[in-house]
């Protein structure tokens, strides 16, 4: 399959949890893109990282309540949005 063939899905995100985009949150969603064969970008205020890297995320720094882009390409990029946006709805899966 051609890279034109391949399906590309924007999808924006707000951020709920209390401390956002911190490291433990970054590594659950890297963990998360990491389950798909889809690229994954995340976009904030202009700057764009790869939604598979940690450090990536974190130098974002998305407070609570900011909203992301996330972008995935590729065969399963539909599964890929639905799984990290499961994720962010449910808050990284963080007590507070």
């Amino acid at each position: 399959m051609s890279e034109s063939d391949q399906s590309t899905i924007t999808r924006e995100l707000t951020l709920r949890n209390r401390r956002g985009l911190h490291a433990r949150a970054a590594a659950r969603f890297a963990a998360t893109a990491e389950q798909f064969e889809s690229d994954v970008e995340v976009e904030f205020n202009d700057r764009r990282v790869n939604g598979k890297s940690i450090m990536g995320l974190m130098m974002l720094a998305a407070a609570c309540g900011k909203t992301i882009t996330v972008t995935a390409t590729g065969d399963d990029a539909a599964r890929a949005i639905e799984g990290i946006a499961d994720l962010v709805d449910a808050r990284f899966h963080e007590s507070e």
